[in-house]
């Protein structure tokens, strides 16, 4: 068998993470587009060998990671570390150790509603999608606008009501070489001795104590970070995206009698649970069940080329009332889509403590795998649309 010696092994292709010696610009529109083509969008495939498109693919991530993270910074949101270090006076981890960042906004102890964000466990931190960042632009593909709509245009949050927390359950990797935590995709294209190898194994090394994946982070998001920060009067509105809205709804019904008191809404995009194995859907008639909760104060936005906020089927599926996000075929860009929709819901519900809302089942609702529920009084007619 004939064997390459490492140095006979071509080297791992390397590209500057410098939008302009790639090659790139943002444009007027805030679009990333080509330099020398205005009207030409980021080329993924550059090369027939692989490992020159994924390198190449990578720095251009970077490049928007940075960007984004200081139009996030300047909407008045911070970095913070975890695992904080001592619960009763929580320190942040120092940068050289095992943590994950997730960015709060200074207005966090003074604010009387908290929104928080779990995002899909696939993103980077403050990014809904790189596919919509490079069609529809920056601020669009990323949390930036999303930031300004609850916080404002001013990096000066302390007289805003409502506080941000984005969570981050996409990089849970420790990156031991660069000290960062990564997801899965920046992992595999983490430069290599020589192009060919594949990519390193992870160990115990590359885990995050208290997140070592997106349900512990979650856990610990709200456990730690959110919690603490509760006193009477405040109230907590989560949006969750795909997984992040999976595990926020797994860690509430598990943990209800704590929270109910303090939550007031929850928003889903692309929702995964199922009431035939996730929602305990024989407690619905219990007003002060988390099931109920779901149902009235809970609602989800999926996939559909329906103007966003139209009624949609999926409640006998997901146990909460189902819309339009405008977005026909991608899950991941749900968010870029209909959170003005999400952020007008969730206002909302804390003006009026007592708005719930109605269960609503229409008739593709009913088929022979439909899961049969009992609804309380508030159903409407199937025909009748929010």
């Amino acid at each position: 068998m004939y064997v390459y010696r490492n140095r006979d092994l071509p080297a791992d292709p390397h590209f500057p993470a410098d939008l302009a010696k790639l090659g790139y610009t943002i444009t007027k529109d805030d679009k990333i587009r080509a330099s020398v083509d205005l009207e030409g969008e980021f080329q993924y495939k550059i090369d027939r060998n692989d490992r020159y498109n994924v390198k190449n693919r990578e720095a251009m991530d970077e490049c928007i990671r940075r960007t984004v993270l200081q139009r996030l910074e300047a909407t008045g949101l911070g970095t913070r570390r975890l695992p904080f270090h001592n619960d009763s006076l929580p320190t942040e981890t120092p940068c050289n150790e095992a943590h994950v960042p997730i960015l709060v906004s200074t207005n966090l102890s003074g604010a009387s509603r908290l929104l928080v964000v779990f995002g899909e466990p696939v993103q980077d931190l403050g990014i809904w999608a790189y596919r919509s960042v490079g069609e529809d632009g920056i601020n669009v593909g990323s949390a930036v606008d999303f930031a300004k709509g609850v916080l404002g245009d001013s990096a000066t949050t302390s007289t805003t009501s409502t506080a941000l927390v984005l969570a981050n359950p996409g990089q849970l990797i420790w990156h031991c070489a660069s000290s960062r935590a990564v997801t899965q995709r920046t992992w595999e294209a983490a430069d290599r001795p020589y192009g060919p190898w594949g990519p390193a194994t992870t160990s115990w090394r590359n885990e995050i104590p208290g997140n070592k994946n997106w349900r512990h982070h979650i856990r610990y998001v709200l456990d730690h970070v959110v919690w603490p920060w509760l006193d009477e009067g405040k109230r907590v509105d989560i949006i969750g995206l795909s997984e992040g809205g999976q595990g926020a709804l797994e860690y509430l019904q598990k943990n209800w009698p704590k929270w109910k008191s303090y939550m007031n809404g929850i928003c889903l995009g692309n929702p995964l649970q199922s009431t035939a194995v996730d929602i305990d859907m024989s407690a619905l008639t219990d007003p002060g069940s988390f099931t109920a909760f779901l149902a009235s104060r809970g609602r989800a936005y999926v996939l559909s080329p329906d103007q966003v906020g139209r009624f949609q089927e999926g409640y006998r599926r997901h146990g909460c009332n189902c819309y339009a996000s405008g977005e026909e075929l991608n899950t991941e860009c749900i968010m870029s889509r209909a959170w003005p929709d999400m952020l007008a819901w969730l206002n909302k519900l804390y003006e009026d403590p007592s708005y719930a809302e109605q269960i609503v089942i229409k008739p593709e609702d009913f088929d022979d795998s439909a899961i049969e529920v009992e609804t309380p009084g508030n159903s409407v007619d199937p025909q009748q649309e929010g």
